[in-house]
């Protein structure tokens, strides 16, 4: 991907709202990315990554992207299936027999003790990339399973201790199932698990894995679970609005801590969470999508392959304008037909367009933010 002197044209309402609300203290910080056919048009740093110590944003700031590391690990997995080492129809219990036996959950005590019932399908690679797998998300989804996941000590967020994937992946499968397993559409830790089944399946570390089939091919060199030494104090720090709701506060949250990515004795790779990036190199990983699978190098997925991700895996448990693809959300109708997208817990966004050949890549670092002036014209851009 290369640069171009250009105006930001369709961008400037984004543009120019960023401008506003760092001036008027709505966000501490953004970086913008926009990109059409293979060349930068707008890459900006707005305000500062940490104004807690008055270190302004740049354009190389590095973001904790969260759900966005989704998209990673399903393209990662489709890898391994044109490898022809897993198959998306596969069971999990394949890999991790453990899975054999999970249940519906039926009822939760007030001890956390549960009940579970047969389940009739056993999940499978597509389960966990599609979100119809049954297996919800805690504090962000299910209150019942987050009291679940606090009872088995299963992280369902970041790593927090010297637990593998699998390890925590092998917790899960003690628990219960929310639905069926492809009955629902109910965002679930599915990519987490996915990850211990690749190491399984590869007999290879998932992080190395990473650098070497994907990141190091595409140039993605900011992009991490573990932010090396030197580059640490790129990170953007995670704010939230502080106790007076004027300023910023560091975000501080009772089950994980905002340094994850500064922890190597930490193995555990959250593939749905877990990664840091820059919207640099995260515009390369989109890039490659829109170039039906073809790397600055050569080429990293066949043209049928991405057919394939951008197709509607989970038919009729949707509502909208959109359509569940293996690694994105796809949008299936006009206008921005086949633009794919997602987002992340820390307020980073993006979607590319393969018909205008657009990408954009808008990058926070925010919680608890009740109104953020910068979604609207970033919707506007996404679903119009």
């Amino acid at each position: 991907m290369t640069s171009q002197p250009a105006q930001s044209g369709r961008w400037h309402a984004l543009d120019s709202t960023l401008e506003v609300s760092v001036a008027n203290g709505a966000i501490p910080g953004a970086v913008l990315l926009t990109a059409r056919n293979g060349q930068v048009v707008l890459h900006r740093a707005y305000g500062e990554a940490d104004p807690l110590t008055g270190r302004k944003m740049d354009t190389s700031t590095l973001f904790r992207i969260c759900s966005q590391s989704k998209a990673i690990t399903a393209t990662a997995a489709m890898l391994l299936w044109e490898q022809g080492l897993l198959d998306l129809d596969d069971p999990v219990s394949k890999y991790i027999p453990e899975f054999a036996t999970l249940g519906l959950l039926d009822s939760v005590q007030a001890d956390t003790t549960f009940t579970t019932l047969p389940s009739n399908n056993p999940v499978t690679i597509r389960h966990l990339m599609t979100h119809t797998n049954g297996i919800p998300y805690g504090e962000i989804g299910d209150p019942r399973f987050e009291k679940l996941y606090a009872r088995s000590d299963a992280v369902d967020l970041f790593p927090r201790d010297g637990r593998t994937t699998l390890q925590n992946a092998q917790k899960l499968a003690g628990l219960a199932l929310i639905h069926t397993p492809g009955a629902e559409w109910n965002y679930s830790l599915g990519l987490d698990v996915l990850v211990a089944v690749m190491e399984v399946a590869s007999g290879r570390s998932y992080a190395e894995f990473l650098q070497e089939e994907l990141f190091r091919p595409l140039g993605m060199f900011d992009t991490h679970f573990v932010v090396p030494k030197a580059d640490r104090g790129r990170l953007a720090n995670v704010l939230e609005p502080a106790d007076s709701a004027q300023g910023w506060k560091m975000h501080t949250h009772p089950s994980y801590s905002i340094d994850f990515p500064e922890h190597p004795e930490w193995p555990l790779c959250s593939g749905g969470a877990g990664l840091t990036s820059t919207a640099a190199d995260y515009a390369r990983f989109l890039q490659m999508h829109l170039d039906r699978g073809m790397g600055p190098h050569g080429r990293l997925l066949q043209e049928a392959t991405i057919d394939t991700i951008m197709a509607d895996h989970a038919p009729g448990l949707l509502d909208g304008p959109w359509q569940q693809g293996l690694a994105f959300g796809v949008k299936h109708s006009d206008p921005g037909v086949g633009r794919f997208f997602w987002s992340g817990y820390f307020n980073t966004q993006y979607f590319a367009d393969p018909i205008t050949r657009e990408i954009t890549v808008l990058m926070k670092q925010t919680y608890g933010l009740q109104d953020d002036p910068t979604s609207a014209p970033f919707g506007a851009l996404l679903w119009n």
